[in-house]
């Protein structure tokens, strides 16, 4: 069978991530949702998205399909339900699709013509940004149970401090000595040629994707996830690096979600409470205001290739769009539109040809090419934007 992922209604909700990819590939928990689909169907996937991501994030198509919602995440009794599937059939919880038999892929499907059928467990799903780091800890254990089912772990060092050790996962070529795990509260899982260096005290649900490090004497508190090549230092706490990201210094994130290629400078910190405790707000593309989250702790959500100098402070509840760059002292605003070069005193517009260049050297470290679907992903999305900076 042929399963494709589509956007879904929440995708505005989901900028800044989704406008650089689409829906099905944030990640939350361990794996993006992507990751998640595939291992559970086992199967590979393509996606529906935007049609600017559409070169870089193509769709296959074939005679039988079955559309997913990827705003969905999957589970054993869902995926079930899924391969059952027959022609005219449809999925849906209350009245929200999660996946469908096609043999047609446009986007206006008549399902007043299908059988429905209801799914009515339980099931995460991913609406909004905060969703990431709310939902964050049920993913984190989910994907700890499907990656290490069968499976066992490499030895911990004897030099580690450990709590609950069944609820440790490490795999090849991690390293870590002296540090402390705390696995009590949720699974901690290593991943494949990550290092937890000297001091650093860990407190799970923990997930550390591969090639990543925590750096000396970090603190991180669950559930949090660095994903695959990312750096951390400081004091972490709920929080999500998608991929190739730094937090590689002192200072505070909490409640936050980073994209892909982005950068805090050292000592940057983020409030993730209000002075005054009241429900923090955040930009919302859709309705181009400021929204309503019902959370008291929020933080920061920063869109791919951004990133901010030294002692870089954010308010509560900070919206950061796509290749930003944010310097100087003082609160810049809380809604930082994308390709704006400033802080505090103002913004100018960041040119995109400048923008390039960094993106171009920063990824070259790291041995990852900046391709002209890179190229053309961001110069759309500069030009999206454009009515929300001003100077």
């Amino acid at each position: 069978m042929n399963y494709i992922l589509f956007d879904g209604p929440f995708r505005n909700n989901l900028l800044p991530f989704t406008f650089t990819r689409p829906v099905a590939d944030i990640r939350v928990g361990i794996l993006t949702i992507r990751e998640k689909w595939e291992a559970y169907l086992d199967s590979t996937t393509t996606t529906v998205t935007e049609d600017y991501l559409s070169e870089k994030y193509p769709m296959v198509e074939m005679e039988e399909n079955i559309m997913i919602n990827a705003s969905y995440l999957p589970n054993y009794e869902l995926v079930e339900m899924i391969k059952n599937l027959e022609k005219n059939q449809a999925i849906f919880k209350d009245e929200d699709i999660i996946a469908f038999f096609t043999n047609d892929t446009q986007d206006h499907i008549n399902f007043s013509t299908y059988e429905v059928i209801e799914f009515n467990e339980d099931i995460l799903r991913i609406e909004h940004t905060w969703d990431i780091f709310s939902k964050n800890g049920e993913a984190i254990q989910d994907d700890f149970n499907l990656i290490t089912k069968d499976r066992k772990s490499k030895p911990i060092p004897s030099s580690n401090h450990v709590i609950d050790s069944e609820n440790i996962f490490i795999e090849e070529g991690a390293k870590l000595e002296f540090t402390t795990l705390n696995a009590s509260a949720g699974p901690i899982y290593i991943g494949k040629n990550t290092e937890i260096m000297e001091g650093s005290l860990i407190r799970g649900p923990l997930a550390l994707c591969e090639g990543s490090a925590i750096k000396l004497g970090s603190k991180i508190y669950g559930p949090t996830t660095i994903g695959p090549y990312s750096k951390v230092g400081g004091e972490v706490n709920n929080s999500v690096l998608f991929a190739y990201s730094n937090k590689g210094h002192d200072g505070f994130l909490g409640n936050s979600v980073l994209g892909e290629w982005c950068n805090l400078g050292a000592d940057t910190n983020n409030s993730n409470l209000k002075n005054n405790y009241a429900e923090v707000r955040l930009w919302d593309y859709q309705t181009e205001s400021f929204a309503k989250t019902g959370l008291q702790f929020c933080g920061l959500m920063m869109g791919d290739h951004s990133k901010c100098g030294i002692n870089t402070m954010f308010n509560t509840g900070t919206v950061v769009g796509v290749s930003a760059n944010i310097f100087g002292s003082g609160f810049p605003r809380n809604f930082v539109p994308s390709f704006s070069w400033g802080g505090h005193g103002g913004f100018t517009t960041y040119l995109t040809k400048k923008a390039f260049e960094v993106a171009e050297i920063v990824m070259a470290r790291r041995h990852v090419d900046f391709t002209e679907q890179d190229r053309a992903i961001l110069e759309h999305v500069f030009e999206e934007t454009n009515k929300f900076r001003r100077e």
